[in-house]
């Protein structure tokens, strides 16, 4: 099995900026894409950005030039960087990773969530 597992979360107002990190654990053997999600109240989850092994990267187009993704592959870690965030960001942010465990082959797997809310 593989653990997520988020930090980073908050309030923070109009403008600012918050840094989220997402560590991966377990008996890992390969990892492929690792990416954010979020889900505000009363909407579906959406896709907010991904990252896969080779550093290719894909950012939902109401974040583009606002958030960075990046990952340690190292640390088996995923990192949002979120910069002028605005009130519609408020959502709760899932992290997710796909990956190969020395029982399983290649699945998803999701964090347990953290909250981000931007006041106006």
């Amino acid at each position: 099995q593989v653990q997520l597992v988020e930090s980073g979360g908050g309030l923070v107002q109009a403008g600012g900026s918050l840094r989220l990190s997402c560590a991966a654990s377990g008996s890992i053997i390969s990892m492929t894409a690792m990416g954010w999600y979020r889900q505000a109240p009363g909407k579906q989850r959406e896709l907010v950005a991904v990252i896969i092994g080779g550093g290719t990267t894909n950012y939902a187009d109401s974040v583009k030039g606002r958030f960075t993704i990046s990952r340690d592959n190292a640390k088996n870690t995923v990192y949002l960087q979120m910069d002028s965030l605005k009130p519609e960001d408020t959502a709760v942010y899932y992290c997710n990773a796909r990956a190969r465990t020395i029982v399983t082959d290649f699945r998803g797997y999701w964090g347990q969530g953290t909250q981000v809310t931007v006041s106006s």
